[in-house]
């Protein structure tokens, strides 16, 4: 590849051949997920202490560069539930120049991630870490939308998650009969809409409706007019953040976590494009958009931005196939802005609070809590520790403490999985059966193998030699007698592995593995989710496995005999 096309944007590359038809279903799709992200750009304004308008710029002007100068096809960028938290602190502490100075300090490190490759150090958390936090942050906004759900009457909620959750017990008579209905009527929409049709998204139907009604009846529930005085309509106003050199050095930590969060969820939301649309794409140009995004938004009024998976996957499942459909998304929240602006200040918060109870629950990933749960107890302990400090205490020491953790776990089990023992006529015999050497491999067999330890960090490496599985046939054996070590994120990538071929049509035998490994995927639910018949001790049982396998396939002991020659393990 030219240096010119590593560092291409999606866009241009799109454009040489771009046509009328393709154009159609951009602005549908854009169009669509701009009227998605419209209560979720405020809600997340308006959870992280900002204002609703704050989140709409934001979409606006980092959304509309992320999908221009990003390596995705059809990413969508915009304010996420994973800045909520720390964003709200920074703003609590240090005020709205302190905030500006985070996001623009965290957008330069992307761009660093992005021009040096840095970018693949996001690797290196791992998922017990990941888990953790993701738990916590969803958990924390959660509790910050239980005021305005019931319409409480308190004085200003602590930012700290036991003497917040202290203060709305002792607040819980003052619930507000209107507010509680309108947010219930809007979790009910948001969550039974989908099962009647995906064609009209939940929340822009609640949000309308309950909209409609506050305004037409009056009703006496906190509004965006009410709180914030409405969103001005107009262009998002361009000016310089009042900056402050002296927060510069207490302010990295969070810097450094708002980058970290942003690479992370930018290149899972990338991943996730890329699963459903066939493509792949640039991690590296991705990045520095995204770093450009927030080095921009501040300018415009706008908090810390990054790839949002949700709103990708409704791109994707709304016919996107370019980034014009991102940019459109950013320029038809633009036209709500100067167009239908003044409605918003009869929004119910209480809508918006159903809104993010629904975002924090999509990305709490809690279902795998339980297959952390039946690790082992260190990756327990990390996770635990990590959901806990994020929840108790501060998502950026969270993070530095369960990467602490992880690394001492990684030392750890590298210790542990190494050995010296004589070599003995038992060990060659029962070696015989690992060896590949001396056995004819059929061409509906793909032999992959992974060699050392496969923990957080090197899972990368599975997924790039598997990107492009169209070459695969239809059985593939993961040797596992070389890996030394398996850890969460490793089992994790085993599963997603699995998950691909399955919904390929293919198979995927698991053989060799050793005592630590093996352990671990009993203790999971991947060797249930694979099949324990498709689990095997060497390599001798996974191919007559993968025999029977093709059988079931349709294959003939004919195409069988005349293929056992033709290929052999490389």
């Amino acid at each position: 590849m030219t240096t010119e096309g590593r560092w291409t944007p999606r866009l241009v590359s799109c454009l040489r051949d771009y046509s009328a038809a393709t154009f159609a279903k951009d602005a549908t799709a854009g169009v669509t997920v701009g009227l998605v992200a419209l209560p979720l750009a405020m809600a997340f304004g308006i959870s992280s202490g900002v204002t609703p308008q704050a989140g709409i710029y934001t979409a606006v002007v980092a959304g509309g560069l992320i999908s221009a100068l990003g390596g995705s096809k059809v990413q969508i960028g915009g304010p996420t539930g994973a800045f909520v938290v720390i964003v709200a602190g920074i703003v609590a502490k240090f005020g709205l120049g302190g905030l500006a100075l985070v996001t623009m300090m965290a957008g330069a490190m992307l761009i660093v991630m992005g021009l040096t490759g840095l970018g693949a150090a996001v690797r290196f958390i791992p998922r017990p870490v990941t888990i953790g936090f993701t738990n916590g942050i969803a958990l924390l906004i959660a509790s910050t939308q239980i005021k305005d759900f019931l319409g409480l009457a308190t004085p200003p909620v602590p930012s700290e998650f036991i003497a917040r959750m202290g203060m709305l017990a002792t607040h819980l008579l003052s619930v507000n009969g209107p507010a509680l209905v309108v947010g219930s009527v809007s979790l009910a929409i948001i969550l039974g809409l989908p099962r009647l049709t995906r064609k009209v998204p939940g929340s822009i139907v609640a949000l309308f409706l309950t909209t409609a009604v506050v305004a037409i009846f009056r009703l006496p529930v906190e509004t965006i007019g009410s709180k914030f005085g409405g969103i001005p309509a107009g262009f998002p106003p361009f000016q310089f953040p009042e900056l402050t050199s002296a927060h510069i050095v207490p302010l990295l930590p969070s810097a450094l976590t708002v980058a970290l969060l942003a690479a992370i969820e930018s290149l899972l939301s990338a991943v996730v494009a890329d699963g459903m649309s066939g493509d792949r794409h640039n991690s590296n140009v991705e990045l520095v958009a995204q770093g450009v995004a927030n080095v921009i938004s501040p300018l415009f009024g706008g908090i810390p931005a990054t790839g949002a998976i949700a709103r990708t996957a409704t791109n994707v499942r709304s016919g996107a196939l370019t980034p014009v459909s991102g940019i459109v998304h950013a320029l038809t929240l633009l036209a709500i802005l100067l167009v239908a602006a003044p409605a918003a200040k009869f929004i119910p918060l209480a809508t918006l609070a159903a809104v993010l109870f629904v975002v924090a629950w999509n990305m709490g990933e809690w279902r795998e809590i339980g297959i952390i749960l039946r690790l082992s107890k260190t990756d327990i302990a990390v996770w635990a520790a990590t959901f806990a400090l994020t929840v108790l205490a501060d998502l950026t020491v969270a993070v530095e403490v369960g990467m602490a953790l992880a690394s001492l776990l990684y030392i750890y089990r590298i210790a542990e999985t190494t050995s010296v023992s004589p070599v003995t006529e038992q060990y060659i015999r029962d070696g015989k059966a690992h060896i590949l050497q001396d056995k004819p491999v059929p061409p509906y067999v793909k032999i992959l193998r992974i060699h050392g330890p496969f923990l957080f960090g090197a899972t990368e490496k599975l997924v790039e030699a598997t990107a492009d599985l169209k070459p695969f046939p239809h059985v593939v054996v993961l040797r596992l007698r070389n890996m030394t070590a398996l850890d969460a994120t490793g089992l994790h990538a085993l599963d997603q592995l699995a998950k691909r071929l399955k919904d390929s049509g293919r198979t995927l035998i698991l053989c060799g593995a050793r005592d630590q490994p093996a352990g671990l995927l009993e203790q999971s639910d991947l060797a249930a989710k694979i099949g324990r018949e498709n689990i095997l001790p060497n390599v001798d049982e996974a191919l007559d496995r993968a025999r029977q396998v093709y059988l079931d396939f349709g294959g003939v002991a004919g195409e069988i005999a005349s293929g056992m020659g033709q290929g052999r393990a490389e």
